[in-house]
């Protein structure tokens, strides 16, 4: 447990599996090295420490290690969190089986109830048609250096993710939701996008659900969680029941100290709050690539590739009053634009945050 930068007191879903089990980091403490410190890469020999060991740890813990995986990511953004945090970088992340998107993440980005973003398209359409900053960053982001680091993970046979991400769909839906929607809230309007046709259906896609200020999308932003990855279950148009893959996407600026990076916006006054929004949107786009249905790569504790680099940026450039770690180039314009967002895990040796490779 640990005080969030808003004051309230939160548990990340690998705290409250540290808290519970109690004895299982005095045996992590038998059979690997020390935690390194918050930022640091673990060595090699720290990132594969004892597998079999931890292995046998998380056979032993059954159903219920993966079961929470489900739950909210919790921000990181303090001193106090990023040092317990560390814990979980000690670790390196391994495979349990599950299916991954490997030929390519498709995109479908959802505005659920007008949220305020600056160039926002209207009705539903393809992602070139999208000129919001969310849009450009969706059209960049494939291809990137940066989403080339999710080609350390691989599927059940062993073959590398693609670095493709295709923004595929857009849907603008000025239905006012619930001022705090649940999951069942989200997949049935989900539901209805598809039901109408606004949406199509697509297995490989992540759809990025974003709502506005005031909005308390799944019940604990700000407080628990500053955005999350989870699944469900919808009607296609052929009448068969499908799992749809979706991220709920809070408007982060609505709490800036919790969950934004503190810096200036890296696009200036352009929108700040479509560059606060980037930044997790990456985080659940990646971990719904390697991890979508939460039973394909974590480590010990239950983190994913994007939860241990959470709130780091390695090195940073200022541009027009903001910070930005990224300059990607839009896929449909081929004009570049800056960003700030965190890095990811990289897995393969020496394993750690970076960047990009």
């Amino acid at each position: 447990m640990f005080p969030s930068s808003i004051g309230v007191v939160v548990y990340s879903p690998a705290m409250r599996r540290a808290v519970a089990l109690g004895a299982v980091a005095a045996v992590l403490g038998a059979c690997a090295d020390q935690p390194t410190a918050p930022h640091a890469a673990p060595s090699p020999g720290v990132a594969n420490a004892s597998r079999a060991d931890l292995n046998a740890l998380s056979a032993a813990i059954g159903p219920e290690f993966r079961r929470i995986l489900t739950m909210r990511e919790v921000n990181g953004s303090d001193r106090a969190s990023k040092a317990a945090f560390s814990l979980a970088t000690a670790t390196n992340v391994r495979y349990h089986g599950g299916p991954v998107l490997q030929s390519g993440t498709d995109v479908v980005a959802v505005y659920w109830g007008s949220p305020g973003y600056a160039n926002l398209p209207s009705g539903s359409g393809v992602g070139t048609d999208d000129h919001s900053l969310i849009g450009i960053f969706l059209r960049s982001l494939g291809g990137s250096a940066y989403f080339n680091i999710n080609t350390t993970y691989t599927n059940a046979a062993g073959v590398k993710i693609a670095n493709i991400v295709n923004y595929t769909r857009y849907w603008s839906n000025d239905a006012t939701p619930p001022a705090s929607p649940t999951d069942a809230n989200i997949v049935a309007m989900l539901q209805s996008g598809i039901t109408s046709g606004a949406l199509t259906y697509d297995a490989n896609a992540s759809y990025a659900v974003l709502t506005g200020s005031g909005i308390n999308l799944g019940g604990g932003f700000g407080t628990q969680y500053c955005a999350y990855h989870t699944h469900g279950t919808i009607t296609d148009v052929d009448g068969r029941a499908k799992t749809i893959l979706y991220a709920a996407m809070p408007y982060n600026i609505q709490f800036k100290s919790a969950c934004t990076s503190g810096f200036g916006p890296a696009n200036g006054a352009l929108d700040p709050a479509a560059d606060y929004e980037v930044n997790t949107l990456a985080h659940e786009i990646e971990e719904t690539t390697t991890d979508g249905m939460a039973n394909a790569w974590y480590d010990f504790f239950g983190y994913e590739n994007a939860d241990k680099c959470a709130w780091t940026w390695g090195t940073t450039h200022t541009a027009s009053g903001g910070v930005y770690n990224q300059t990607m180039t839009d896929n449909a314009t081929g004009l570049s634009h800056n960003f700030l967002i965190q890095q990811n895990w990289i897995r393969t040796s020496p394993a750690r945050c970076a960047q990009g490779i």
